[in-house]
């Protein structure tokens, strides 16, 4: 059994699911469903739902309409291996309309927070050095985007 994730869209669920099959690996668009009559939500003929994968995860788009916004309650974090990495994520999802937050947070232009984060982090934020770990984590609550060499010179000061 595997648990698929259902993402509530205001009528935009393909073009979300058409933007981050196109950015993230081992990702396709699956099948859809059509509603083959009026629903509370959608006309005949309009697309209901559109299944996604993304890191080899599924996912559904439901075209829902506007009462379901999304929120920084829910979050998807991308573990990057290096800085190239974090970078290009996170130009991609704050490209035309995304938003900045902190500390590796963002949002994307249809409203999905995300937290571009590496493992590496983790040497410097919970390292065994609790100075080096407050420094560095000190560094990390100023940044955007993480910057994995900041956090390393704040850690080994």
């Amino acid at each position: 059994m595997k648990l698929t994730t259902c993402l509530w869209f205001n009528g935009n669920a393909r073009e979300a699911a058409s933007f981050y099959t196109s950015i993230f690996p081992d990702s396709s668009m699956q099948n859809n469903w059509i509603a083959p009559t009026d629903t509370p939500g959608n006309k005949q003929g309009e697309e209901i739902v559109v299944n996604f994968r993304i890191f080899g995860q599924d996912f559904i788009g439901l075209n829902g309409g506007p009462q379901f916004p999304h929120s920084e309650a829910v979050s998807f974090q991308i573990p990057c291996s290096n800085q190239d990495e974090i970078d290009r994520y996170w130009n991609l999802l704050t490209a035309d309309g995304g938003q900045e937050s902190q500390c590796g947070w963002l949002k994307d232009k249809f409203g999905i927070s995300w937290q571009i984060t590496s493992p590496e982090m983790m040497k410097y934020l919970g390292g065994p050095d609790p100075e080096g770990s407050k420094r560095a984590t000190e560094a990390m609550m100023r940044m955007r985007k993480i910057d994995l060499q900041i956090m390393k010179d704040a850690y080994f000061g």
